[in-house]
């Protein structure tokens, strides 16, 4: 238990180690906000709680500019002509989301000589260049904990998706067609299969709970155990050993941050050794897996289903192999914005900002890099 202890000194190091440069805390003074999110277009008008978009912005406009800040929203990110770039030498805060991440490079970070805070409207902030922030002494944070059950919901969702063949029937009745012999050749029942997740953190701990009831076979690997009470609760067993619980499993779902160390990590060799037909789950980060190993592998088979939201780059391009690969249940990244979830994120950077405006601390889960010092989940 070591690691766990390790990491309660790292998240102890946020709130204590000292103050690297001036731009931690907000200054006194108008602030100018940018936010990038995705656009609802014609969506947007039929869910007065459909905030997390350029239209609604989070909803807190009117909450901004009472108190005389600038708000600048957009999902014009990519290219040195793209909307965001004309606002970088003068923001103080961006707020951005997974869903239509702008990419935070150290390029773009010094280019913003007054940014303060960068905040994600959501779950993962790997779409920035967390040491090139903790370099420059930024303030990173997250609404942790604020799309857990959606993202735990879709995950059960692709799996049974994936286990029952339900693609292929779907498409036969829009299709016009009706071969129950081209489902059931592949359809299987969850109970008794065994289920690894990657990763057992918020989400990851959630779907061993959700999946309790189909009576799996649960097994789980990460930095450190979870609490031996849901352990006994899950009946799901720790593989300290990623390689020796790989082989073990009929379905493996990753559920773990994307970093230097985990970039790749599902790469042409570890697939190789899986069962065949094995099933895979990812909502986690698309750069986790070596895309052409993966498409490659639907091809021949060895991989028997392949369903995420997650891609990389986001948004994909057209020519995206996972777009064309046979036996997938691709999505866009779609998992963690349900509507409920949109609220829960919207609040949360809401009062990240008042706090920012106040000069007070964040919830200590929220912080992603602070003083220089990275949570423990990117270390």
């Amino acid at each position: 238990m070591a690691m766990k202890h390790a990491g309660v000194s790292a998240i102890r190091a946020l709130c204590s180690s000292p103050s690297l440069t001036r731009r931690v805390h907000s200054t006194a003074g108008s602030k100018k906000i940018v936010g990038v999110f995705y656009k609802a277009n014609e969506y947007a008008e039929l869910n007065p709680n459909f905030v997390g978009t350029v239209e609604r912005g989070l909803g807190i406009r009117d909450w901004l500019e009472s108190q005389g800040h600038q708000y600048v929203v957009t999902d014009d990110k990519e290219g040195p002509d793209c909307e965001l770039e004309k606002h970088l030498s003068d923001l103080h805060v961006l707020i951005t989301t997974p869903f239509h991440p702008a990419y935070v490079t150290a390029e773009r970070i010094k280019k913003a000589k007054n940014l303060q805070l960068l905040l994600t409207a959501g779950i993962g902030s790997d779409h920035i260049d967390l040491k090139a922030a903790a370099e420059a002494g930024l303030t990173v944070a997250e609404v942790t904990g604020s799309n857990v059950v959606s993202v735990a919901e879709d995950e059960l969702m692709r799996i049974l998706i994936l286990v029952r063949n339900f693609l292929p029937g779907y498409h036969q009745v829009i299709n016009g067609d009706w071969n129950v012999a081209g489902i059931a050749h592949r359809a299987y029942d969850l109970e008794g299969k065994t289920v690894g997740t990657v990763g057992a953190g918020r989400i990851g701990r959630l779907l061993l709970q959700r999946l309790k009831p189909f009576n799996c076979n649960l097994l789980y690997h990460d930095r450190v155990k979870i609490d031996p009470e849901l352990e006994v609760q899950t009946g799901a067993k720790f593989e300290e050993d990623l390689d020796a619980m790989l082989p073990k499993c009929d379905i493996i779902v990753l559920n773990t941050p994307l970093t230097e160390k985990t970039r790749g990590m599902l790469d042409k060799e570890r697939i190789s050794k899986m069962k065949k037909g094995v099933l895979i789950v990812n909502n986690a980060r698309g750069a986790l897996v070596d895309t052409q190993a993966v498409a490659d592998a639907c091809a021949s088979g060895h991989i028997g289903g392949y369903s995420g939201d997650v891609w990389f780059p986001q948004p994909a391009p057209k020519d995206h192999p996972w777009r064309y690969m046979p036996n997938q249940a691709m999505t866009p990244h779609i998992s963690g914005t349900t509507i409920d979830a949109q609220l829960r994120y919207a609040a949360g950077t809401k009062d990240m900002l008042d706090r920012y405006f106040k000069g007070e601390e964040f919830p200590l889960q929220n912080y992603i890099v602070k003083e220089g010092v990275l949570a423990p989940q990117y270390q």
